[in-house]
């Protein structure tokens, strides 16, 4: 049997290829999954509005590439999409919330660490 390494959000996990085989996914993202600029949590909306005009960002992290290694986003060449943190109340670390952003305006909220991704509609 063939064992595949994938990384699952942050650990690596070995699973069977067929797995992958069957078209299991570890994330995902649909035009039915967008939300409004005014539906995001208001953290993520100042994260948002700092993205727009170029930070200062909070986070160190801000601004690196996403790999999108999941392939869950839109395909698009490496350093194409960046990734930010939205904080989070009460999390002594990160987080698990994003905003991760093409060109702006393409950008997406993900508030489970890259699990699911909603794309951000802006101007409804």
């Amino acid at each position: 049997m063939k064992w595949l390494l994938v990384m699952l959000g942050g650990p690596f996990a070995l699973l069977p290829a067929s797995v992958l085989a069957f078209g299991f996914s570890f994330g995902q993202v649909s035009a039915a999954q967008t939300l409004t600029v005014s539906a995001l949590p208001p953290e993520a909306r100042s994260t948002l509005q700092l993205i727009k005009q170029g930070g200062p960002f909070p986070y160190p992290r801000d601004g690196v590439v996403f790999g999108n290694y999941e392939r869950v986003l839109p395909k698009q060449p490496r350093g194409y999409y960046h990734e930010y943190t939205v904080k989070t109340p009460g999390a002594h670390n990160r987080g698990a919330r994003r905003i991760v952003c093409g060109v702006v305006p393409e950008c997406y909220y993900t508030g489970d660490h890259y699990q699911i991704f909603q794309r951000i509609e802006e101007g409804k």
